[in-house]
């Protein structure tokens, strides 16, 4: 039996911020939940089942927040999952709820992530001792800019490379009238002139830490031609993880991330990415992550991403726009990230992203990644029906 074609009919995402202390955890969640029934004009009643994700209990102290969260979420008496990969939780709940809609388990499905992390201390929560495992005792900035270094090691990439990726996602942020990040005046000297936190990421090339929640109402071929307004139709959808740590991980490239892109791609018939998709949505938390990726997803030759992000190609106004919401760089509710990144895709293509769209774009990729770089999930979605 065939797959159900799956499309994206409603968005919604909260304003994120540092502190949103107007709400409380269910109050945060409703807000993303209800713009997102209002986008497809549909009631609670018309949900037939609810998806939630959110990193680490720890990020906020509250153990299985999921359960007291069902009744803001409509959700009592309805099948309900939680979903935890890390940080690329966001992608992995979408694309748990399109497979329900896919194989035809219910029809309607709303999916849900998000992130209060002014009630937490996210460093404390990361630096946790576990048994046989690297510890994290400088965050996740101590763990990545390691890497970062590794990579520029092994390219030959010029320094102001990060520099550049965070001047123009703070830029395409205030377009994003929802972004956390809104930095009027911000200059490429002053990104520059940052403090340094972790060799070579400096204080600007780095993600907030934000309130944030964002949610997505997945549906079949039938609830797609009810919907008022044009859907995003799923072309592929895929997840990968790896270890933390193995012997001979590729830090700077994860296979994982590869492995995860070439199942997408295949499912979406995409054989040359940097031609045939005209929007991506990176999870990019440190600036040079986006030459990074734009490697590992297969837009750029080996050693070849960072001459793609310093010849301007992937700003608002390039011919591979990337993060043109402004990215994790400017909004970071960790739970909700990926999300964000899956739905901002979903928006390009439904002509729908308001001042930071990209004219035309048909096809768009969405992108998560969490854990040690070993969690991914990603997705392309499509303004017209998936190729049977």
């Amino acid at each position: 039996m065939s797959k159900e074609p799956v499309a994206v009919i409603g968005i919604g995402q909260t304003k994120h911020a540092a502190a949103r202390q107007d709400v409380s955890l269910a109050g945060l969640v409703r807000e993303a939940a209800a713009r997102a029934l209002a986008d497809a004009e549909l009631a609670w009643q018309d949900v037939d089942a609810v998806v939630i994700g959110k990193a680490p209990d720890f990020f906020e102290g509250v153990m299985m927040p999921e359960l007291y969260l069902a009744d803001a979420l409509g959700a009592v008496g309805k099948p309900m999952l939680r979903v935890h990969t890390a940080g690329s939780v966001g992608g992995s709940t979408a694309l748990v709820a399109a497979d329900l809609v896919a194989a035809r388990v219910h029809r309607t499905v709303l999916a849900l992530a998000f992130e209060k992390q002014s009630e937490s201390n996210a460093m404390w929560g990361l630096s946790l001792p576990v048994p046989f495992q690297q510890p994290l005792l400088a965050g996740a900035g101590g763990f990545f800019a390691p890497h970062v270094r590794a990579y520029m090691r092994r390219t030959g990439a010029p320094a102001a490379v990060g520099s550049l990726v965070a001047y123009k996602d703070r830029r395409n942020a205030l377009k994003n009238p929802y972004a956390h990040l809104h930095e009027h005046g911000i200059t490429l000297e002053q990104v520059q002139a940052s403090p340094m936190l972790w060799d070579p990421v400096r204080y600007s090339e780095t993600c907030p830490s934000s309130d944030g929640a964002c949610a997505m109402l997945l549906t079949d071929r039938a609830g797609a031609a009810r919907a008022p307004r044009p859907p995003a139709w799923v072309h592929g959808g895929a997840m990968r993880s790896e270890p933390t740590l193995f012997a001979g991980k590729d830090f700077v490239s994860p296979q994982a991330g590869k492995d995860c892109a070439a199942d997408v791609y295949r499912q979406a018939g995409i054989t040359d990415p940097r031609r045939e998709i005209d929007v991506a949505e990176l999870y990019v938390p440190f600036s040079w992550y986006e030459p990074m990726w734009l490697e590992n997803l297969g837009f750029a030759a080996a050693g070849e991403g960072w001459k793609l992000t310093e010849s301007g190609a992937t700003g608002l106004d390039g011919d591979l726009p990337v993060n043109p919401s402004g990215g994790v760089l400017s909004s970071n509710p960790i739970g909700a990230s990926g999300m964000i990144r899956f739905a901002e895709a979903a928006l390009q293509v439904r002509g729908q992203a308001g001042a930071h769209q990209v004219p035309g774009a048909r096809r768009a990729l969405g992108h998560a990644y969490g854990g040690g770089a070993q969690f991914f999930s990603m997705w392309l979605v499509g303004s017209g029906l998936p190729a049977s």
